[in-house]
């Protein structure tokens, strides 16, 4: 149902509503992300690691989104749509000389996946051998 008032003032009202929808998406991806750290912490918590959040309040300051798994940095991406090139460059880029960058991520009513290089797979392969 679209409701008619004409004039600036609906334009106005629309260009409102516009902005204030694209703010709620922001904050409403941003809830999902850290939602998205919260489950994984937990998830890798069930396996028996001591997994927490790292960024608690702060924001994109270089670590990794959930830390606890030694030698391992974990970018966590809860999103429907991935680009995963993206993401594991923003984890290469993020992660300290003896951390393997990763990338954790699932969408909605899907498993965790996980995604790294191959050359870090098979480093931590051939360790278990």
């Amino acid at each position: 149902m679209r409701i008619s008032v004409g004039g600036r003032a609906s334009k106005k009202c629309i260009k409102y509503m516009e902005l204030s929808t694209r703010r709620m998406r922001k904050t409403n991806s941003r809830n999902k992300g850290a939602s998205g750290e919260r489950e994984l912490a937990r998830k890798l918590k069930e396996y028996g690691y001591e997994a927490r959040r790292g960024q608690q309040y702060c924001g994109s300051n270089g670590d990794a989104d959930v830390v606890g798994l030694p030698g391992i940095h974990i970018e966590c991406k809860r999103v429907e749509r991935l680009n995963l090139y993206d993401a594991l460059a923003q984890s290469v880029a993020d992660a300290k000389t003896d951390e393997k960058p990763t990338v954790f991520h699932r969408k909605n009513n899907c498993g965790w996946l996980v995604t790294m290089r191959f050359e870090d797979f098979m480093e931590l392969y051939g360790d278990s051998q």
